[in-house]
């Protein structure tokens, strides 16, 4: 092989490394960019969580393959007007016990993840299965709980109450009406 053979080979398999460099970037950052438009906050909030971004990446990854294996199912309209019902009798109790009401909110919103398919192991698994299908509303479920937990310890204020309640129903409209001209913006009027 003369020299200028030899230059040309290795400007093409310089040429190659680039473009399959290139490649590499550009496929790392579609792939970043899907999953912050499939988990929005979420995806921002698991980052700060991993302090790594391939981690935070393999961690919501890992959550939609998990998903993908999941039973999730849509309610059916006799189990979501019972459903609705229910929450209807659970919020108009709130303005005689608050505190009672946020316990069978919490309560309530579980059963409905029960009945679609979630599987209820612990507080943090159902909401890492919940931001896959719900990321805009699984922070609404985490202010529910931390307020839940403030209250089971005694430092929960009525407004607290109040406000854990505007945040369940927001996971539950969400929950109850997936598929069904569902509304996510929380409703304030509680009582």
């Amino acid at each position: 092989m003369d020299q200028r053979t030899a230059v040309v080979l290795a400007a093409v398999i310089i040429v190659v490394a680039v473009i399959a460099v290139l490649g590499w970037f550009y496929s790392r950052r579609r792939r970043s960019q899907a999953l912050r438009d499939r988990f929005g906050p979420e995806y921002d909030r698991v980052l700060r969580q991993e302090h790594n971004v391939r981690k935070a990446e393999g961690v919501l990854e890992f959550r939609a393959e998990r998903r993908k294996k999941l039973p999730i199912r849509a309610l059916d309209q006799a189990a979501r007007d019972e459903f609705s019902r229910r929450w209807t009798d659970v919020q108009s109790k709130f303005v005689d016990d608050p505190k009672g009401a946020v316990g069978e909110a919490d309560a309530l919103i579980i059963e409905v993840m029960k009945a679609r398919g979630y599987p209820m192991s612990d507080f943090d698994q159902r909401a890492a299965d919940i931001s896959v299908d719900h990321p805009l509303v699984v922070d609404h479920y985490r202010a529910a709980h931390t307020i839940t937990l403030n209250h089971n310890r005694g430092k929960a204020s009525t407004e607290d109450l109040r406000k854990a309640m505007v945040h369940y129903r927001a996971l539950f409209d969400e929950l109850l009406n997936e598929g069904h001209n569902a509304t996510t913006a929380p409703k304030e009027a509680i009582g």
